[in-house]
């Protein structure tokens, strides 16, 4: 016999709240299996689908890299709010910029970069680890709406002379962008002593130096398990160089090279994911996530859910509504208001829009109750504790079984409800607690209740 217990401390119903993403939320949603899974992927180490072939990329040199800049543009397309540019900068060189606009400053420009070529097969450490991230934070941000742009870019060439960091760096002078910020990330998976050093990279340019103020203050803010060096003068060796020779903030994040710790298999095929200590890996980049997100901003629109035993309600008021078929990915037709009862079972979501501003909740499994277990939700018992009267309230027109149980489960008393409302004389027992136990059919209503003060 199939059993349906509904508490009434539930307030009839079983209800409860998903919540609304905060700064923290997304920096803990930087999921390690995510980043391993691109790590192995864009290292060769496992096979992987581009363009809807099964291909391996192994090697990522200048001259070799076209597979790997493709396997960037899909990732990067499959992501919401986001604008893909394939930026090719000479014969054989092509950034892969990706760029999410800011709802409410979108002239205010943030950059997390780092460069996807190579010089030898695998390369896991240099620079697949940057790589990755950026594509992780990007995976997670741009489901949110932000007030700042951000800008996902991954650079080809660096290892020849950082020569697509420096067309874009060049271009963006040129056009007067206004980049308020650019975060460089350069290996950043090998800590050999086990020390969780890593250095920031900086010089005394724009801003820079409160850029690594900002990072070594988030360090204590979300007690992130990674101890700072600061070098300055810091690496011209990198991406970020570029963007101090034209004037911009910028820092590099990676590992210590300061205490002599970056990996010992450097420009080679031995730099492989085996090599790498993935938790340190992942604190990094849970680091430089509460960089970006600190300074993209989150609009205020609350994409959280109200589940009850009957429908699904969002939590943000005045706002534009679109719920979602999460098995299919497509909209349901004509469910646009704030709440929605499912008619089938399923996974739901809702896309919820505020102004220029869209964010989809997280989806929800959804069993919708039938007629007469919604009435059987509406069963009242009361008061409770009870000295004496013991109410009981339906909305059935059949009769009601109504059992007492001890609290260890013995049955003390039992009787047929004939009415919609009745009243039961309970002094007779001693003070204490009991079950309760309705049922109608196979449908069964249990509650717990106190005899006496």
């Amino acid at each position: 016999m199939k059993q349906l217990f509904v508490f009434l401390s539930l307030s009839f119903s079983v209800m409860s709240s998903l919540s609304a993403q905060t700064k923290l939320d997304i920096i803990n949603a930087v999921n390690l299996d995510s980043l391993s899974l691109t790590l192995k992927e864009f290292t060769g180490e496992v096979a992987t689908n581009v363009g809807g072939n099964a291909v391996t990329i192994l090697n990522r040199e200048e001259a070799n890299n076209e597979l790997a800049g493709d396997y960037l543009v899909e990732k990067f397309n499959a992501m919401n709010n986001l604008t893909v540019n394939d930026q090719a900068f000479n014969t054989n060189g092509r950034n892969i910029v990706a760029t999410q606009l800011g709802k409410t400053n979108p002239n205010d420009i943030y950059i997390i970069c780092a460069h996807y070529d190579s010089v030898a097969d695998y390369c896991a450490d240099d620079n697949t680890t940057g790589t990755a991230t950026v594509l992780e934070i990007a995976r997670i941000l741009s489901t949110q709406c932000l007030d700042n742009t951000i800008i996902y870019a991954l650079w080809d060439e660096e290892e020849i002379g950082l020569k697509g960091a420096g067309f874009y760096a060049a271009q963006a002078s040129s056009n007067g962008d206004n980049i308020l910020g650019v975060l460089n990330i350069d290996m950043m998976g090998y800590d050999g002593d086990n020390d969780d050093d890593f250095d920031i990279d900086v010089r005394p340019i724009a801003n820079s130096i409160a850029m690594k103020d900002d990072l070594i203050n988030l360090l204590s803010t979300y007690n992130f398990n990674l101890n700072v060096n600061v070098v300055n003068p810091g690496s011209p060796a990198s991406d970020h160089a570029r963007f101090w020779d034209q004037g911009f903030s910028a820092v590099l994040v990676g590992e210590s090279w300061e205490n002599n710790d970056q990996t010992p298999y450097y420009h080679s095929s031995s730099d492989r994911y085996s090599t790498l200590d993935l938790p340190y890996f992942h604190e990094i980049a849970k680091l430089i996530m509460s960089y970006m997100v600190t300074k993209g901003g989150l609009v205020s629109v609350d994409n959280s859910l109200t589940v009850s035993s009957t429908a699904l309600t969002s939590n943000m008021a005045n706002a534009s509504y679109q719920w979602i078929n999460c098995n299919t990915n497509l909209p349901i037709s004509s469910e646009t208001n704030q709440s929605f009862s499912p008619s089938a079972s399923g996974s739901y979501a809702v896309a919820v829009t505020v102004g220029s501003c869209t964010e989809l909740s997280s989806c929800v499994d959804f069993t919708p109750l039938d007629s007469e277990t919604i009435k059987l939700n509406m069963i009242k018992v009361f008061s409770n504790p009870v000295l004496s009267t013991l109410n009981i309230e339906h909305p059935f027109n059949e009769d009601l079984s109504f059992e007492l149980f001890s609290i260890e489960g013995k049955k003390i008393f039992e009787q047929v409800l004939t009415k919609k409302r009745s009243e039961l004389n309970v002094s007779q027992f001693s003070p204490g607690p009991y079950f309760v136990r309705i049922s109608e059919g196979e449908r069964v209503f249990s509650q717990k209740i106190v005899i006496g003060k």
